[in-house]
């Protein structure tokens, strides 16, 4: 089995694990995280699976800006944006990467503290 079939977010992409959409586009794809941190916590993916930021590419630059970007359009449309709001990308053991794919995580909807871990 490879790693990409064996992967929740892909498993998520695929319909097999029903999800909240959130947004979604030829690239990327976001929905509500079922074990909130915040208010407001949407998981944003690429729809190309990318174990982690240490495995992201060249190739996978306009990915990755849409991912950003695309995070930028849910804070607005989720009422986030003007307060403020947090966006995160785990990589690794040490910075608690439970899922390996991709995912960055945007919170809001209350004052997050710092240093947040």
């Amino acid at each position: 089995m490879s790693e990409a079939s064996d992967c929740l977010f892909c498993k998520i992409l695929a319909g097999e694990i029903p999800s909240e959409t959130v947004y979604s586009d030829e690239l990327i794809y976001a929905f509500r995280d079922i074990n909130p941190q915040a208010p407001t916590h949407i998981l944003v993916i690429p729809r190309k699976h990318i174990s982690s930021m240490n495995e992201a590419a060249a190739e996978d630059e306009a990915v990755l800006g849409q991912l950003l970007l695309s995070g930028a359009r849910i804070a607005e449309q989720e009422g986030i944006a003007a307060d403020g709001f947090r966006y995160a990308i785990n990589t690794g053991e040490h910075g608690s990467q439970s899922v390996h794919h991709i995912h960055l995580h945007v919170l809001g909807g209350r004052q997050l503290g710092w240093p947040p871990g």
